[in-house]
Parts: structure tokens; C-alpha cells; sequence
């Protein structure tokens, strides 16, 4: 199907529910937004998307992580404050913290002082004991809308839980410590095994779930964790194996992954993944340069003017950012969507950057993406 050209009468804004179900005021988008979530994942976007905010967040109550990470999104009511934390659903405490609107492991002794120790210590969860069927009535055609691009999210992938059981360091010093890869590999095949079982009951219950945005962070301010041979050897197989059962179902894939992890970016296209959206702290202009053609890249404009981006915070840079002349905001909005929205190598708006999306800003990047893409 060819794209059509922009329609002027687009930027008429009209409103729809928003996250929470919450009124919000949007364009009057020739597509609904799960239409336009499989276009743009299928390489073949008619605008701009904003992923994260274009997408419905899931997070059910019935996967123990959700509450534990105190981040719950579906068809019912959820306090963090009296609700958040306790054990994820291998029994590891977590506990929510307020200040910073997050739960972290509960520090102490790890629940593995050794990687070897796992096929004593860990109980794996039995995931038939979740009331699946409850949660597929509570949120079914009401949560989950056909008409929406519902992503579900997971909490704790690969990296990330191993740190959940063993704390930083200890997960670290495993994954490269040689006596202890065997034991690793070893779990995160059986791991694997886990979450394929999750997913399919996931497929099952949910039909109008249509992605999966998997957490594993990989990255500091600086750099990556780990190297990416080490990557590719310990951690990439796994992603495989789990991205590979996902696509089989029609089920794409995004992946979270905090830090500065450029160089990781060739093991994210190695392990299947559809779409990454890079931290600031990355160049995403070299990114999509590299390998825009084989992975969603979440963009962001990197034309800011230098006086703006030299202030401390985001919140300070968006509201200088929103004090310049309307036609020099819609000058950098034009400029980066020439940059990254070309056909046939799109990129999507990165939610890092939601500082920069100005009224004038938003109306301009979608407009000046309709008629690229439609080219």
C-alpha cells in the first residue's frame, strides 16, 4: 500500500484517550494508532511515531515482577506506595522506594553468593498458578483495544536478572568469570525456556497484545558493562532464541537498554531485536547512519543550539528550548526529520527526548515526516 500525501486538514487536533485512559488532545491522524504501530515496526511508517507514547503500556498485576517493580498498567487500579514491591517471581524481595518512584533488590546477602548454586537454590516460578483467565477478562476489550498498539512490558531480562539474584557485582564477575560462564549458560538456557512459557501464555491470553518491550540494561554513562564479544558469547544466543519465538507468533520486539552502548548496538541486531531506543548520551544521528536499515533507531533532534544543551537539566533545556521564535523550533523539527525519516530507513522519536516536543516542534516533525515518507 502506497503512502498518501500529507492532508493539511491532519493538524486539526482532535481528542482521544490517552495513557490511563485519560482525554488527550492528538492530530487528526489518518491511521489509528495500532495500524500505524505494525506500519512503523514493519519499516513503513506514514509519520513520526513516539513509541512510548504512542503505544499502550501493559503491565499485569498477575506477573509477580510488575509489582515488584511497583509498575503496574492495565485495567485496574494500582498504589505503588502501599502496593509496590515484595518478591518477583523467582521470591526475590524488592523494595519500593518513594524518592525515587522505583523498587531495587532489598541490599543484604544476594540470593545466590554463587552462580553454581542455582540448581539448589532457585525455585522456578509456576506460571500456571497465575490467574491468567482472570486477568485475560479484566483487560481484554478494555485495557486492550484493538484499535490500540498494545506493548507489553518486561521487567527483568538476562543481565538483569541475574543481578537480581546475585547483585551487581556478583552477576558481573560471573558472566566473565571463566569457571562460572558454564554455570550461566546453564541457567540462561533454562531461563529462556521460562520466558518462551511466559510469553506463550502471554499470546494466549492477550490476542491483542501486538509487541514486547524487554528490559536488560547493558550500559553505564560511559560505556558498556561488558564487551561485546562477551555479549555475543554469554547473552546473545538467549535474546535469539526468545526474539525468534516471539516473531514466529507475529509479536515484535523492542529492547530497553540503559547506557551508552553503541558498541553493543551490532549484538541488538544479532539477537533479533526490531527496535532499540538509545539514551542521550549516544549519538543517535551515527546510529541510525550505521544501522538505521536493520534496526529502529529512536532518534531525537542533535541540532539543539549549543547555550541550550549546555544547561544542567532536561527540564531547564526544554524550557529554553520552548522560549526560541516558533520558526526556529519549526526549523530544527524540519532539519531533523530530514535527517533520520527517510523511506525505506525510518526511525522513530525517542522518549528521552519528550523535552524538545513544543506544540510548534510536534505539528512541524509530523508534518515535515508525512511528506517524507510519502515520497
Amino acid at each position: 500500500m502506497s503512502i498518501p500525501a500529507f492532508d493539511p486538514k491532519e493538524l486539526e487536533y482532535v481528542e482521544v484517550p490517552g495513557f490511563g485512559g485519560m482525554p488527550m488532545k492528538t492530530f487528526n491522524y489518518p491511521l489509528n494508532k495500532h495500524d500505524h504501530g505494525v506500519a512503523m515496526f514493519s519499516r513503513k511508517p506514514w509519520w513520526q511515531g513516539m513509541q512510548a507514547m504512542d503505544a499502550q503500556i501493559f503491565t499485569p498485576r498477575i506477573i509477580p515482577d510488575n509489582v515488584a517493580r511497583a509498575f503496574v498498567f492495565e485495567n485496574s487500579k494500582f498504589d505503588a506506595n502501599t502496593e509496590g514491591g515484595g518478591p518477583d517471581m523467582f521470591g526475590v524481595e524488592w523494595e519500593y522506594v518513594p524518592t525515587v518512584g522505583g523498587s531495587m533488590v532489598r541490599p543484604g546477602v544476594p540470593f545466590l553468593e554463587d552462580i553454581s548454586e542455582w540448581r539448589e537454590k532457585v525455585v522456578w516460578p509456576d506460571i500456571d498458578s497465575w490467574d491468567w483467565e482472570g486477568s485475560g477478562k479484566l483487560n481484554n476489550g478494555t485495557f486492550l483495544k484493538p484499535e490500540n498498539f498494545n506493548q507489553i512490558w518486561f521487567q527483568t531480562g538476562f543481565f538483569e536478572r541475574l543481578i537480581a539474584l546475585m547483585e551487581f557485582e556478583g552477576a558481573a564477575m560471573a558472566l566473565m568469570d571463566e569457571d562460572a560462564q558454564e554455570d550461566v549458560h546453564a541457567f540462561f538456557d533454562k531461563l529462556t525456556d521460562l520466558y518462551i512459557r511466559i510469553f506463550g501464555k502471554i499470546i494466549e491470553t492477550y490476542p491483542n497484545v501486538n509487541a514486547v518491550f524487554f528490559h536488560d540494561d547493558w550500559g553505564s554513562q560511559r560505556a558498556p558493562f561488558f564487551s561485546p564479544a562477551l555479549a555475543e558469547e554469554m547473552i546473545v544466543p538467549y535474546m535469539r532464541r526468545l526474539t525468534d519465538f516471539l516473531h514466529s507468533k507475529g509479536i515484535f520486539c523492542e529492547l530497553h537498554s540503559c547506557g551508552c552502548n553503541a558498541l553493543q548496538v551490532p549484538n541488538y541486531i544479532k539477537a533479533g531485536w526490531d527496535a532499540w531506543a538509545p539514551q542521550l548520551m549516544n549519538d543517535c544521528y551515527d546510529l541510525y547512519d550505521k544501522y538505521g536499515d536493520k534496526l529502529l533507531i529512536a532518534t531525537f533532534p542533535q541540532n539543539i543550539p549549543e547555550e541550550i544543551m549546555a544547561l544542567p537539566t532536561t527540564e531547564e533545556q526544554g524550557k529554553a528550548f520552548a522560549a526560541l521564535p516558533e520558526e526556529e523550533q519549526r526549523r530544527i523539527a524540519r532539519e531533523y526529520v530530514d535527517r533520520v525519516c527517510q523511506p525505506g530507513k525510518p526511525s522513530f522519536y525517542n522518549y528521552y527526548a519528550s523535552h524538545w516536543l513544543t506544540p510548534a516542534f510536534r505539528e512541524e516533525m509530523y508534518k515535515q515526516s508525512r511528506i517524507n515518507y510519502s515520497k
